[in-house]
Protein backbone atom coordinates (compact mmCIF):
# COMPACT_ATOMS: atom_id res chain seq x y z
CA UNK A 1 0.00 0.00 0.00
CA UNK A 2 1.16 3.49 -0.80
CA UNK A 3 1.85 5.49 2.36
CA UNK A 4 0.32 8.61 0.82
CA UNK A 5 -3.08 6.89 0.86
CA UNK A 6 -2.93 6.19 4.59
CA UNK A 7 -4.72 8.76 6.75
CA UNK A 8 -2.42 10.65 9.09
CA UNK A 9 -5.05 11.23 11.74
CA UNK A 10 -7.05 8.97 13.99
CA UNK A 11 -10.29 7.53 12.62
CA UNK A 12 -13.09 5.92 14.62
CA UNK A 13 -13.34 2.30 13.52
CA UNK A 14 -15.84 -0.51 13.96
CA UNK A 15 -14.28 -3.09 16.29
CA UNK A 16 -16.66 -5.80 15.09
CA UNK A 17 -15.20 -5.41 11.61
CA UNK A 18 -11.67 -5.74 13.01
CA UNK A 19 -12.57 -8.83 15.02
CA UNK A 20 -14.00 -10.72 12.02
CA UNK A 21 -10.72 -12.10 10.56
CA UNK A 22 -9.46 -13.45 13.89
CA UNK A 23 -12.72 -13.97 15.73
CA UNK A 24 -11.42 -11.99 18.69
CA UNK A 25 -10.70 -8.26 18.97
CA UNK A 26 -7.85 -8.86 21.42
CA UNK A 27 -6.03 -11.14 19.00
CA UNK A 28 -6.48 -8.51 16.30
CA UNK A 29 -4.99 -5.87 18.59
CA UNK A 30 -1.97 -8.09 19.31
CA UNK A 31 -1.44 -8.65 15.57
CA UNK A 32 -1.67 -4.90 14.91
CA UNK A 33 0.72 -4.08 17.75
CA UNK A 34 3.32 -6.58 16.57
CA UNK A 35 3.11 -5.29 12.99
CA UNK A 36 3.31 -1.67 14.15
CA UNK A 37 6.47 -2.52 16.12
CA UNK A 38 7.99 -4.13 13.01
CA UNK A 39 7.22 -1.03 10.95
CA UNK A 40 8.58 1.33 13.61
CA UNK A 41 11.83 -0.63 13.93
CA UNK A 42 12.30 -0.68 10.15
CA UNK A 43 11.71 3.07 9.91
CA UNK A 44 14.07 3.76 12.81
CA UNK A 45 16.78 1.63 11.21
CA UNK A 46 16.31 3.40 7.87
CA UNK A 47 16.42 6.86 9.48
CA UNK A 48 19.53 6.02 11.52
CA UNK A 49 21.25 4.74 8.39
CA UNK A 50 20.52 7.98 6.54
CA UNK A 51 21.59 10.15 9.47
CA UNK A 52 24.79 8.12 9.91
CA UNK A 53 26.18 9.93 6.86
CA UNK A 54 26.04 13.21 8.73
CA UNK A 55 28.06 12.12 11.74
CA UNK A 56 31.43 13.75 12.12
CA UNK A 57 34.22 13.34 14.60
CA UNK A 58 33.72 16.77 16.03
CA UNK A 59 30.50 18.67 15.87
CA UNK A 60 30.49 22.35 16.46
CA UNK A 61 27.38 24.46 16.90
CA UNK A 62 27.66 26.02 13.42
CA UNK A 63 27.61 22.64 11.69
CA UNK A 64 24.58 21.54 13.67
CA UNK A 65 22.51 24.59 12.75
CA UNK A 66 23.63 24.73 9.11
CA UNK A 67 22.87 21.14 8.19
CA UNK A 68 19.55 21.69 6.41
CA UNK A 69 19.67 18.37 4.55
CA UNK A 70 19.67 16.46 7.83
CA UNK A 71 16.74 18.56 9.04
CA UNK A 72 14.78 17.84 5.86
CA UNK A 73 15.32 14.08 6.27
CA UNK A 74 14.07 14.26 9.86
CA UNK A 75 11.03 16.30 8.84
CA UNK A 76 10.22 13.78 6.10
CA UNK A 77 10.05 10.96 8.65
CA UNK A 78 7.99 13.09 11.03
CA UNK A 79 5.37 13.60 8.29
CA UNK A 80 5.03 9.87 7.63
CA UNK A 81 1.91 8.12 8.96
CA UNK A 82 2.32 6.52 12.35
CA UNK A 83 3.23 2.81 12.32
CA UNK A 84 -0.07 1.88 13.97
CA UNK A 85 -2.05 3.56 11.19
CA UNK A 86 0.02 1.73 8.56
CA UNK A 87 -0.56 -1.59 10.36
CA UNK A 88 -4.32 -0.95 10.55
CA UNK A 89 -4.52 -0.23 6.83
CA UNK A 90 -2.45 -3.33 6.01
CA UNK A 91 -4.70 -5.47 8.20
CA UNK A 92 -7.84 -3.97 6.68
CA UNK A 93 -6.52 -4.70 3.17
CA UNK A 94 -5.52 -8.28 4.07
CA UNK A 95 -1.80 -7.60 3.61
CA UNK A 96 -0.71 -8.98 6.99
CA UNK A 97 0.04 -12.68 7.20
CA UNK A 98 -0.43 -14.21 10.63
CA UNK A 99 -1.06 -17.59 12.15
CA UNK A 100 -2.69 -18.48 15.41
CA UNK A 101 -0.82 -20.52 17.99
CA UNK A 102 -2.34 -23.93 18.65
CA UNK A 103 -4.01 -24.44 21.99
CA UNK A 104 -3.95 -27.65 24.03
CA UNK A 105 -7.55 -28.42 23.04
CA UNK A 106 -6.70 -28.59 19.33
Amino acid sequence: MNKSQIPTNTITRDIVEFAEPTGNIYETVVILAKRANQIALAEKKELNKKLEDFKSERDNMEEIYENTEQIEISKYYERQPKPVLVAVEEFKDGEINYRMAKTEQE
